[in-house]
C-alpha cells in the first residue's frame, strides 16, 4: 500500500496565529523525504486551513503527487481544472463540522456527482469519491465516472479495540471487495492511527491510505520526519 499524508492540520496551526509558520508546503517536502507517496490537502469552501496559494505552491513544488480534497463546489472545481492535481477526492462538507463527518451520498446525489465529475475526468484527473463502506454507495459510485473510491474508516477507527471492531472492519472489507469487482480502485482513510492501521493489510488490493491527524499529532513529540517514517513503515508492512 501507498501512504498519502494529509497536511491540513499544519495549515490549521499556522492559521491559529496568522503569519506563515508552520508552512504546509515545507511540511509536504518533509513528508515526501520520509516516505509519503502523495500529499493530500483539503481546500474547504471557508478556507479554514489550506488556502488557494497553498494549493498552487504544492502543485509547483511536490516531487510526488497532489491529492486535492474538495466538496462538490463549482468555484473549487475551477481551481482544480487550472491546477490539475494528479487526483481529487470528493468529500461532503459542512461549515459547522470540525472534520469530515461521513461519506458522500453517491446514491442520493448520483446525477449531481456524475455531472460534476465529468470535466475533471476529461482533463485527465483521477477522481475518487469518499464514501461510507456501504454496498449501496459502492454500487452508485461505479457509475458516476469516478475511477476510485476512498472508504471512510472513521467507524472502524472509533470501534477499534471494542466489541464492534470486527463488525466495522468487515464492512470495509466487503465494500472494498465489491468496489474492486466492479472495476473501481480502492483507497481508505479517516481516523487511522499507529495502532489501528495494521488491519488495513487484511484488505487485499487497497491502493493508498490517506492519514493526517495522527501523524501531525505524533510529530509534536517526535518531529514530522520521524512521524511520517514510522507510519510509512506500518503502511508498507516493514
Amino acid at each position: 500500500m501507498l501512504l498519502g499524508v494529509n497536511i491540513d492540520h499544519v495549515a490549521t496551526l499556522r492559521n491559529a496565529r496568522g503569519g506563515c509558520e508552520p508552512d504546509p508546503v515545507a511540511a509536504a517536502a518533509v513528508c515526501e523525504e520520509n516516505g509519503a507517496n502523495s500529499i493530500t490537502a483539503h481546500l474547504r469552501e471557508d478556507r479554514r486551513h489550506i488556502k488557494d496559494e497553498d494549493i498552487l505552491a504544492l502543485s509547483q513544488t511536490l516531487k510526488t503527487s497532489l491529492n486535492l480534497e474538495m466538496a462538490i463546489n463549482s468555484e473549487i472545481r475551477e481551481i482544480a481544472l487550472k491546477v490539475k492535481p494528479k487526483s481529487i477526492c470528493l468529500v461532503p462538507e459542512r461549515r459547522q463540522e470540525i472534520t469530515t463527518e461521513g461519506g458522500l451520498d453517491a446514491a442520493g446525489k448520483f446525477d449531481e456527482i456524475t455531472e460534476f465529475v465529468r470535466p475533471l475526468v476529461d482533463t485527465g484527473i483521477l477522481v475518487s469519491l469518499f464514501i461510507d463502506p456501504d454496498i449501496k454507495q459502492v454500487r452508485a459510485a461505479v457509475n458516476t465516472g469516478a475511477q476510485f473510491i476512498e472508504l471512510h474508516t472513521g467507524a472502524y477507527s472509533e470501534a477499534f479495540g471494542t466489541g464492534e471492531e470486527e463488525n466495522e472492519f468487515q464492512k470495509l472489507k466487503m465494500a472494498a471487495m465489491l468496489g474492486q469487482s466492479l472495476g473501481l480502485k480502492v483507497n481508505a482513510g479517516h481516523g487511522l492511527n499507529y495502532q489501528n492501521v495494521c488491519r488495513m493489510h487484511e484488505i487485499n488490493g487497497l491502493v493508498e491510505l490517506n492519514i493526517g491527524h495522527s501523524i501531525i499529532s505524533r510529530a509534536v513529540f517526535t518531529g514530522l520526519g520521524n512521524a511520517v517514517k514510522d507510519m510509512a513503515g506500518l503502511v508498507n508492512g516493514v
